[in-house]
């Protein structure tokens, strides 16, 4: 055959590029399309090739299907066949079709050619379809095409070959065509042939250049587990995730990398026996299970390639990479436009709030951020799908694209297994609707027809909750939110938090809660760690050496987790800044942690005890405040984000701030040092009556309206007797933040307001404006409204 024949039903990547879409379908044309424009950045993608759409038209008419296809097609429009019955009838046409010769011929050919570019007699090659339509952002046909990996031999190919044309009229194809008014005649299908990677032998995964979830555009975020990757893209095993900052790639001496989460990856996709099947599962190991699949070099550079890839394409990408065992090299396999947040309008934001309490049955990874409610509908197989009704919320292991007919009618999806970029996320977020994945035990904890509530607008975690509770639902327009004077900033704890609200218009952090990440992530006592040998409580030891497995320094579980949490929360406003509070834990409170209760007094008092400053210079607590600067000085120092600011908490006098700031320059964070900025805060009355000598000490203040009420009243701000009298409107209470920000502003510090008042009440957000405050930090739900409030009073003046 010629080589302009062959060109007619066979074309190499390297000859492919984004022009020929109409040809190769979106699939082949971008992988042609990243093969011939990034090799100058050294993008490693597997050779191959792709069958054209001429070959499938050949193949429609020396086998006479076209009129068969109508026919069919035509009794199913009209309700004279079912959707089950018109799939399977049309797939038999073309399984029991006879491929042309000249297509076979072209193929064979380019396959044996393939095979001697990797010197061998019969290459291994991936399969897949690609679809004429398929990978637009406004009408994605991911996964409806079927894929098969590990074919060898050209017979075994030339029969995948006539399995992917026939998979362009899946069942789940079918209804996707209609459902979106294409005319099934108009798309055909072109079979992408590629050298197999033997991820089987090391890892895979797909990334995506932008947090799946929020939508916030400055992260590339990976999910990877071992062995071939469908096993990440069916959402079958609980992958690794690691977020890498994007501005910060190709900076010298910074570490980019936001976040590292350990998946349980509990099996692996690897190649079959002689004679079997071509792939098969098996059981990880305990090591694979307890390691991460890819090294910190090999997260920057897949985080690299995602970025280049994203900026050639200018949108957002979705991409598959594979890296290979035999020799440790990673490649692209697969890119295609992200389909869900790129469809958002970027100026208007959806929140939802829970209004009440409730059971809490299970507990997993939130996809989107939306809450519903609707009856349990447990399906176990995809044989049960016609028991599902409308509605209802599905619970099931996990989902593939054969469920997508009823993932649509469901009102929340609830799966045992995925992470953020598995086949039940994936669907779910271009639906719209709220889905639970890694919810284990999920089909036997809940039941049949039970009442459940699905909230995935508590951050990084979703709920399922028992019953219907009531929810509340607001459309945010941004562009009609005014500019104004006062720096409006945000009250943050998680990390999964500050991802989420990056679209409000704030100018950083007012406070990042410390106390968060260590009670909710690390968990374990500070002394614990530094003081492991000395721990009495087995349990204790026995939970604290399960949690730090895998950490030769028990110290460094610490200083990683706790570094890591407050990067994402830095990212999510950089450059704008990020003051992190230091621990301001109670006694109490701190001994509660894993391992705490040895290390801790009993006061009875803790409130008014030994909290905020007065612990991170006594040599009781000293070296657990050192794995807090640790953290701080990674953050700023090795992952680059100088727009950290410290604040001191219960900093009670002057000569107590001087010993601090000597123990924080003694663990290397001195201020004015590398722009360092340290604040305190005002929620002692000492504060405000010695702001003088407090201001010079510290860059600014950050009052505490909380504590500083209680304090000026004498009321516990937990006293449920006094509750009616504790109001930080009070003439004292606002007489006091009168004096501090006239002081502090004479002397040149910089006041803000992080407590909870501002945002309870935007009356005394006024009243802040009034008296010149330079900040008002706010919990994320009250944004508006007092940005509104607050305009509106500097528009008067």
């Amino acid at each position: 055959m010629n080589s302009s024949k062959q060109e007619e039903f066979v074309l190499w990547f390297e000859d492919i590029g984004s022009d020929d879409l109409s040809r190769v379908g979106g699939k082949n044309a971008s992988l042609g399309e990243m093969i011939s424009a990034l090799k100058e950045q050294d993008i490693s993608v597997p050779d191959g090739f792709a069958t054209t759409t001429q070959a499938y038209w050949k193949f429609i008419d020396e086998n006479r299907m076209k009129e068969k296809l109508t026919s069919l097609l035509d009794d199913y429009q009209k309700d004279r066949k079912s959707l089950k019955q018109t799939g399977k009838a049309i797939r038999k046409l073309f399984n029991e079709g006879d491929m042309p010769e000249d297509v076979s011929r072209a193929v064979r050919e380019a396959y044996s050619e393939l095979s001697k570019r990797y010197s061998t007699d019969a290459a291994d090659v991936a399969v897949r379809s690609s679809a004429t339509a398929e990978d637009m952002p406004e009408a994605s046909f991911a996964g409806q095409q079927e894929s098969f990996l590990n074919i060898t031999g050209e017979d075994s190919l030339m029969e995948v070959c006539k399995k992917c044309f026939a998979s362009l009229f899946t069942d789940r194809a079918i209804a996707y065509r209609e459902e979106n008014n294409f005319k099934h005649m108009d798309v055909a299908l072109s079979v992408g042939i590629q050298k197999m990677v033997r991820s089987d032998l090391a890892g895979s995964g797909v990334l995506f250049t932008l947090d799946t979830d929020s939508g916030f555009p400055d992260v590339v975020l990976i999910n990877a587990a071992w062995g071939l990757g469908e096993n990440v893209v069916q959402g079958t095993v609980n992958p690794d995730q690691y977020t890498v900052f994007k501005p910060f790639l190709g900076k010298e001496e910074i570490d980019p990398i936001i976040e590292k989460t350990h998946g349980s990856k509990e099996k692996k996709m690897v190649y079959a026996d002689a004679g079997k099947t071509p792939t098969r599962n098996i059981k990880t190991t305990q090591k694979e299970r307890d390691s991460f699949v890819l090294t910190d070099d090999e997260i920057v550079q897949l985080a690299r390639w995602g970025a280049a890839i994203e900026k050639h394409y200018e949108k957002p990408m979705d991409i598959e990479w594979a890296r290979e065992g035999e020799h440790d090299h990673i490649y692209i396999v697969q890119a295609r436009p992200e389909t869900v947040h790129s469809q958002k309008a970027a100026a208007t934001l959806k929140t939802y709030r829970l209004m009440e309490e409730g059971k809490r049955l299970l507990t997993g990874l939130s996809i989107g951020q939306s809450i519903a409610t609707g009856n349990a509908a447990v399906i176990k197989s995809a044989d049960q799908i016609g028991k599902f009704k409308d509605g209802s919320v599905l619970v099931t292991t996990m989902t593939d694209p054969d469920w997508v007919p009823i993932m649509k009618k469901a009102s929340a999806i609830v799966t045992e297994l995925g992470g953020r970029t598995s086949h039940a996320a994936i669907v779910s977020r271009e639906m719209g609707i709220p889905a639970i994945v890694g919810a284990a035990d999920a089909t036997t904890t809940l039941k049949n027809d039970q009442k459940i509530t699905v909230s995935c607008a508590e951050g990084d975690k979703g709920y399922v909750y028992q019953g219907y509770l009531e929810f509340e639902e607001q459309d945010l327009d941004l562009e009609k939110v005014p500019d104004t004077k006062t720096d409006i900033m945000l009250n943050i704890g998680a990390p999964e938090a500050a991802m989420r609200w990056w679209k409000l218009p704030c100018r950083g952090v007012g406070l990042a809660r410390m106390e968060y990440l260590i009670n909710n992530v690390i968990k374990i006592h500070p002394l614990a760690l530094t003081r492991f040998d000395k721990v009495k409580d087995k349990k204790a030891r026995s939970r604290i050496t399960e949690l730090t497995r895998g950490y030769e320094d028990k110290e460094e579980y610490f200083v990683e987790l706790l570094s890591r949490g407050i990067g994402v929360i830095a990212a999510s406003r950089h450059p704008h800044p990020v003051i992190v509070r230091m621990s301001d834990f109670k006694t109490n409170e701190y001994a509660d942690l894993i391992g705490g209760r040895q290390f801790e007094p009993d006061e009875e008092n803790p409130m008014l005890g030994w909290r905020g400053a007065s612990r991170y210079y006594s040599d009781e607590y000293r070296d657990g405040f050192a794995l807090e600067c640790r953290a701080i000085r990674r953050v700023r120092e090795k992952m680059g984000f100088a727009n950290v600011v410290i604040m001191i908490p219960f900093c009670r006098t002057p000569a107590e701030a001087d010993r601090v700031l000597e123990v924080l320059a003694e663990n290397g964070l001195l201020r004015g040092k590398k722009n360092l900025e340290v604040y305190v805060m005002a929620e002692i009355p000492s504060n405000v009556i010695e702001a003088e000598a407090f201001a010079s000490r510290f860059d600014g203040f950050s009052i505490g309206s909380n504590d500083l009420t209680q304090l000026v009243l004498g009321i516990s701000r937990d006293s449920e007797k006094l509750a009616h009298l504790f109001d930080e409107s009070e003439e004292s209470v606002k007489r006091m933040i009168s004096m501090l920000i006239e002081t502090a502003h004479k002397h040149g510090s910089k006041v803000g307001i992080c407590g909870e008042a501002p945002s309870n009440d935007s009356e005394f957000a006024a009243f802040l404006v009034e008296e010149g405050i330079d900040s008002i930090s706010l919990q994320p739900d009250s944004v508006i409204r007092v940005i509104e409030r607050v305009a509106e009073l500097e528009r008067s003046e």
